[in-house]
């Protein structure tokens, strides 16, 4: 009997054995690629000859020769149109939060418009200026008035307003430093700048 149960016995664990399979795990091929047309290989650009190697994250396909045409150029400042000169004319000045042309300065603004119709060519910059009483805000409106005052009395002289520009510093350039009347009055004023063609 016991020879019965140990053959049994043996019988199943072979058969146990021999059912069991021993699993193989094989690694994972990466997708094999296509292969381009040749109409497409003919388009890939090829690896510069430098051996100069960039990340190219994020960059889309073509943007690369648009930077290397890029830098290729080189970067200029616009040329300026004007040559700027200044003290050719005298300030002229203005009474305390006011814009109104003074009679004294008359015969200044006089000299500036018969000048400017003999030089045709040449463009004129009027700049408003006050002294430091007030606001920021109210000293640039007053010098832009006092700016726009010059140009009105010129263009009743026969100068073309285009030819006229005009700016506004309100107390930012002072001529003089010191809290004193005479020293105000000296920072109300309109000054001038001749703005001759760049080249001439």
């Amino acid at each position: 009997m016991k020879k019965i149960a140990v053959l049994i016995l043996l019988i199943f664990a072979i058969a146990a054995v021999g059912c069991q399979q021993k699993k193989i795990v094989k690694p994972e091929q990466p997708p094999q690629q296509e292969k381009p047309s040749q109409k497409e290989q003919a388009t890939v650009p090829q690896k510069e000859s430098s051996g100069w190697e960039r990340d190219r994250a994020g960059v889309k396909p073509g943007e690369e020769i648009r930077e290397q045409a890029l830098a290729k150029v080189e970067t200029r400042e616009e040329p300026a149109r004007f040559k700027e000169e200044s003290g050719l004319f005298e300030d002229i000045y203005f009474e305390y939060d006011a814009y109104d042309i003074r009679d004294e300065a008359k015969p200044v603004l006089q000299g500036i418009a018969a000048w400017l119709l003999k030089n045709g060519k040449t463009n004129i910059s009027v700049e408003g200026h006050c002294d430091e009483r007030g606001t920021n805000e109210y000293n640039l409106a007053l010098g832009d008035r006092r700016a726009k005052s010059v140009r009105d009395y010129l263009v009743a002289l026969g100068i073309a307003s285009d030819r006229i520009q005009m700016i506004s510093y309100g107390e930012e350039n002072p001529l003089c430093a010191d809290l004193t009347d005479s020293c105000f009055a000296k920072n109300r004023r309109a000054h001038f700048v001749v703005l001759r063609e760049a080249g001439r």
